[in-house]
């Protein structure tokens, strides 16, 4: 298998369940298409979505998607990701997120502080797409009934799930 042939198939293959993301995830799909699936089952796709310096593997759901090694060699940032996996705490995710209302792709940047009702900050927004995408949240909070502020000001409710595809233990 040559490198050209990994290429063409990368991000088809759902972590999971690669036989549900192949019906799902084709060559002929658009982008916008793929970005939306991605979104709605809450898998994070380039540097809008991994921030670089700024998005850890964990939070990132990489271990569930097998993107993490906890016995490979030396890689950077490999204590803190090892330390935190081995103390079982992992405070804030990446989850999908689907908004009451269809957005533009100007409307919500990305960065943008997600709320309760009550004021209090709870996560950032990463990326989405007409009424879904993805956003870092505290694990504890995603019950609770959470809000966007658009770039104009507007109040957008959001509803995050935890995608089926995750562990057992992580839902």
């Amino acid at each position: 298998m040559s490198c050209r042939d990994r290429a063409l198939g990368a991000g088809r293959r759902h972590p999971r369940q690669p036989q549900r993301a192949r019906t799902t995830l084709t060559s002929s799909t658009s982008r916008a298409g793929r970005s939306m699936t991605s979104f709605s089952i809450g898998i994070p796709e380039g540097i809008k979505d991994l921030p670089p310096g700024v998005a850890l593997p964990l939070e990132s759901n990489l271990s569930f998607m097998n993107g993490v090694s906890f016995t490979k060699g030396c890689y950077i940032g490999q204590e803190l990701t090892a330390r935190t996996q081995h103390m079982g705490v992992i405070r804030k995710r990446l989850f999908p997120i689907k908004f009451s209302a269809s957005i533009t792709a100007e409307g919500i940047s990305s960065g943008a502080t997600v709320l309760t009702e009550s004021g209090k900050q709870v996560g950032k927004y990463r990326a989405g797409e007409d009424d879904v995408g993805i956003a870092l949240l505290r694990s504890e909070k995603i019950k609770v009934p959470l809000f966007i502020k658009t770039s104009e000001g507007q109040q957008v409710n959001i509803v995050p799930s935890v995608p089926d595809w995750w562990p057992k233990a992580n839902k």
